[in-house]
């Protein structure tokens, strides 16, 4: 028991004392994930809005489609990143594999269908309210997306905020596509599972520390927009 409480207590030297590794590699996670998140949301959001106010001959099993890709396996994920990225792969040439632009494709794959399918809801809900209104002052399909978007923009960036979330703790497909190089792409959930398994406890536990935090702090920023957005609704 001794043993953990100073690892804790090493845990929490390092952190603050911005140890160089700990401060590079969170620095990274965010960059790889920020910048994920920001392609998966430019993405997802007006098509999650506009399936909402489509109708077209297959949207129920777009819709299912879009459902069903919520909960793709990230290491299927990062298998068929690989695949595309590798040498024999038809994106080979380009020489992307093993660095932060793969984990970045991988994680946005992962994400887009969970704020695609989160907007989607929002928006759908926001559409029922706004539909007779748009529909009677003729408004152009372009101007409705825009429209829902900027009046749902509260539950959009809780979309995005949960789209964070699964991006920052994610392990499996960025440990493929990355390969874990130190300097290079490693990142907060590799560097865990590598200093765990090489036994270095204090940095692993300041690494976990710094992740439960970004969680945390996602968790909180979700919970006050969708409180905001329920008291603005009465």
């Amino acid at each position: 028991m001794s043993e953990i409480w100073a690892g804790i207590a090493a845990a929490f030297r390092l952190i603050f004392s911005f140890d160089a590794d700990l401060v590079e590699i969170t620095l990274r996670s965010l960059q790889v994930s920020l910048t994920a998140l920001v392609i998966a949301s430019a993405l997802a959001l007006p098509f999650g809005t506009w399936i909402a106010i489509r109708r077209f001959r297959y949207r129920r099993a777009t819709i299912a489609t879009l459902n069903a890709l919520m909960g793709l396996p990230p290491v299927v994920v990062g298998l068929i990143v690989y695949l595309m990225l590798s040498r024999s792969g038809p994106f080979g040439v380009l020489g992307l594999l093993f660095t932060p632009t793969a984990m970045i494709i991988a994680q946005v794959i992962i994400i887009a269908p969970l704020i695609a399918s989160i907007t989607h809801q929002a928006m759908r809900d926001l559409w029922a309210e706004y539909h007779d209104l748009l529909i009677s002052l003729n408004t152009t399909k372009r101007q409705r997306i825009l429209t829902l978007i900027w009046d749902g923009r509260r539950a959009l960036l809780t979309a995005s905020l949960a789209g964070f979330g699964r991006a920052i703790g994610e392990v499996g497909a960025i440990m493929i596509v990355g390969g874990n190089i130190d300097h290079a792409t490693r990142v907060l959930t590799t560097a865990i599972a590598l200093e765990t398994g090489k036994g270095d406890f204090e940095l692993a536990l300041g690494l976990g520390f710094v992740l439960i935090a970004l969680a945390l702090a996602v968790n909180f920023a979700i919970h006050a927009l969708t409180r905001t957005e329920s008291e603005g609704r009465w």
